[in-house]
């Protein structure tokens, strides 16, 4: 889906649809009321965020999933595989399956370590178990009640913050903030907090800064690109590109978790070429682009970089049991 305009303002619509916002944060209720969450044997972390999609959650799982690995924890992810069409639990095997199979987000995650794809996120966490995997991060599940978590993680653009503050379907958030907030251990705030986040937020709960930084961003210093994504935020890449040096001829902007055709692909490169450009996209959007035509991109790979390494390493601590 592409957010709508709307959910950035507190305007008439946005007002209209406050209603059925309330229906969707009461059977989110209702749902964990009658749940009865699984606890594994292994610490769980769970990386997800207040608003629907674009704030930054797989890059902060990732850049945890590397500490923990580095610090010789057996790591592996847990996602539910957004846009698959596998219900799973299943292995994420990158040499065989594909975007389709797994959804864009668990490819990225299976390239760091061990990924398990799983709708029923309990079912998941005992394949990890049995899989070897002795902590679980997870994509995105924040508001899934079928696991218990050791660490919660809420994830939150700093330039966007949470909208209009309103619920689905009247804004982006999937649950109101002094909801959702009573269940995260700390928030971690993406780039400067130019929407006011820490006002809204409340005064106890730890905030971590963390930055999405390019790791090769001289590959792009000084060239004429030619941009896509189709990400929650496409407006996001194109800045990073921006400040990465390239000069933007153009930018393409698709709904999150587009599919790309063959056609839609050969049009963009065709452009490029007459326009003596590079065509770059995001890694995430990488694995949705036919393998036949991946030979024609380049990717800006970004990485989240915390502010402060001793705060986020002593929350991590505090979560790993025995």
């Amino acid at each position: 889906m592409r957010a709508p305009a709307f959910w950035e303002h507190d305007g008439a619509l946005a007002r209209a649809l406050a209603p059925a916002g309330w229906l969707w944060e009461l059977g989110g209720r209702v749902h964990g009321a009658f749940s009865a969450p699984f606890r594994a044997p292994v610490p769980v972390l769970c990386v997800g965020n207040f608003t629907a999609g674009g704030a930054g959650k797989t890059p902060v799982a990732l850049a945890i999933g590397e500490r923990l690995a580095a610090r010789g924890r057996a790591v592996g992810f847990l996602s539910r595989g957004y846009g698959g069409r596998l219900a799973g639990p299943v292995a994420v095997d990158p040499s065989r399956h594909t975007a389709e199979d797994v959804g864009d987000e668990p490819l990225l995650l299976a390239a760091v370590a061990p990924t398990i794809v799983a709708r029923d996120r309990a079912e998941g966490a005992r394949a990890a178990v049995a899989a070897g995997i002795g902590v679980i991060v997870m994509d995105d599940g924040l508001q899934n009640p079928g696991l218990v978590k050791d660490l919660s993680l809420a994830v939150i653009d700093g330039e966007t913050g949470f909208g209009n503050g309103r619920v689905i379907p009247a804004g982006p958030l999937r649950e109101r903030v002094v909801v959702a907030t009573s269940r995260v251990q700390a928030a971690v705030v993406i780039g400067e907090d130019r929407a006011g986040v820490g006002n809204a937020l409340p005064r106890g709960l730890p905030r971590l800064r963390a930055d999405l930084v390019a790791e090769n961003a001289e590959e792009f210093r000084g060239r004429r690109v030619i941009a896509f994504a189709g990400i929650g935020r496409p407006g996001k890449f194109f800045a990073s590109l921006e400040r990465a040096g390239a000069t933007l001829v153009a930018r393409h902007g698709f709904a999150d978790h587009h599919r790309y055709a063959a056609g839609e692909i050969e049009a963009l490169a065709t452009t490029a070429r007459e326009a003596r450009a590079r065509l770059v996209t995001t890694a995430k959007d990488f694995v949705r682009v036919p393998e036949a035509q991946r030979g024609a991109l380049a990717v800006l790979r970004v990485r989240a970089v915390f502010a402060d390494e001793a705060a986020i390493d002593a929350l991590l601590a505090g979560a790993l049991r025995g």
